[in-house]
């Protein structure tokens, strides 16, 4: 794989997305401080210790978004399968004992030293991929259901069947949704789509009224007031540090829900802090941000010069944009809470460095698109 290090080249990313996704990680690193500061001190007795964490993944982040932006997009076209496969691979070696790891009840992680990666991060990167090289290679046999449909519905129930045996709905859905809308963009027949979705609704179903607390979570959200103190808790937290904040926020540091009221402050529902803490004006201002950042993306898919690179512009940006679509409903109460980051603002590793690798892989789209000189 070739990287190119022409600087005259430098001009012709996005700079909207490049300037972007540097000021939300930026910011991000800054929430997670201020979310985790109290917590950290008592758990590790160094308040710095989610800061200093987060810092490094972020100069990670930069570093692979940078080689990513050189590395010219259509390359990725040629190790497509293979990565899809070695993404397999990670995800079923979460579940050999000393190589995976779990937490609450989820096995998701593959254990470094000091580190623990999260497999599936990676192999939402790798559908794209791999959608947007057969994408391109089908073109017309995309409208037909033996050749354009049925073959990514088999992949999909694949990686979804081993993404549920990790316990990772909010991933399994994730990636189903993002290959639902490729699909659809690339002009699959629409009765395809629905019929899909009408036979995964009662499977669906039994997903979540079948397992204990994807139940309660369904029915907090209906009424996080029959049970206030457990499965209403969290919920009920965030709305009183929105409540907290107003319209101009108690200040940056100065926020009262992180102090263990508000479960998982510096990761889900780092978004409910921020609205405590700048209040009203801050949460529009990062909503502005990423819808800012998902309608570059799409103008680079629309104006991009190959199929290829429309696709897989336009999966990556559909990724990011499900992503925070979803966070932000799931902390304001209007989704069910479901464990699901906010891209480059919530803590951890696996999430920031793989966003940040496709808003590479986005970025080196942006020079190629048509009109570009």
């Amino acid at each position: 794989m070739k990287l190119n290090f022409d600087l005259k080249k430098i001009e012709r990313y996005d700079l909207v997305i490049l300037l972007m996704a540097v000021a939300l990680t930026c910011f991000g690193v800054v929430m997670v401080y201020s979310a985790s500061s109290v917590m950290a001190t008592k758990k590790f007795h160094d308040g710095f210790y989610f800061l200093k964490r987060q810092g490094i993944y972020a100069l990670m982040g930069f570093a692979v978004m940078v080689v990513a932006m050189r590395i010219d997009y259509r390359q990725w076209r040629e190790y497509a399968v293979p990565i899809l496969l070695g993404c397999l691979l990670l995800l079923l070696l979460v579940f050999i004992p000393g190589i995976g790891g779990a937490a609450k009840g989820a096995s998701r992680w593959i254990r470094f030293p000091g580190f623990n990666f999260q497999p599936s991060e990676l192999a939402k990167i790798a559908l794209i991929m791999y959608m947007a090289y057969s994408l391109d290679k089908k073109q017309e046999k995309v409208k037909f259901f033996s050749t354009g449909f049925a073959p990514y519905m088999v992949l999909l129930a694949v990686l979804l069947a081993i993404l549920l045996k990790q316990h990772d709905l909010g991933a399994a859905l994730t990636m189903g949704g993002v290959a639902i809308i490729m699909l659809f963009a690339a002009g699959t027949r629409p009765r395809y789509i629905l019929g899909m979705v009408v036979l995964a609704l009662p499977f669906l179903y039994f997903l979540v009224m079948n397992v204990d607390y994807r139940r309660r979570r369904i029915l907090a959200y209906l009424n996080p007031w029959e049970d206030p103190t457990n499965t209403g808790f969290q919920i009920i937290q965030s709305w009183l540090a929105f409540g907290n904040g107003g319209v101009i926020g108690q200040g940056l540091g100065e926020g009262k829900q992180k102090m263990f009221y508000l479960p998982e402050a510096h990761t889900d529902f780092i978004l409910s802090v921020v609205g405590e803490e700048l209040g009203l004006i801050g949460v529009i201002v990062i909503a502005a941000m990423f819808l800012m950042l998902v309608l570059r993306g799409v103008r680079v898919a629309l104006m991009s010069e190959d199929p290829f690179g429309r696709f897989l512009a336009f999966g990556i940006v559909t990724l990011l944009g499900i992503q925070a679509f979803v966070n932000m409903g799931v902390v304001t109460g209007l989704l069910p809470t479901k464990g699901l980051a906010l891209p480059f603002i919530s803590y951890g590793g696996s999430s920031l460095i793989v966003t940040l690798f496709a808003v590479g892989i986005l970025l080196n789209v942006s020079t190629r698109m048509k009109g570009t000189p």
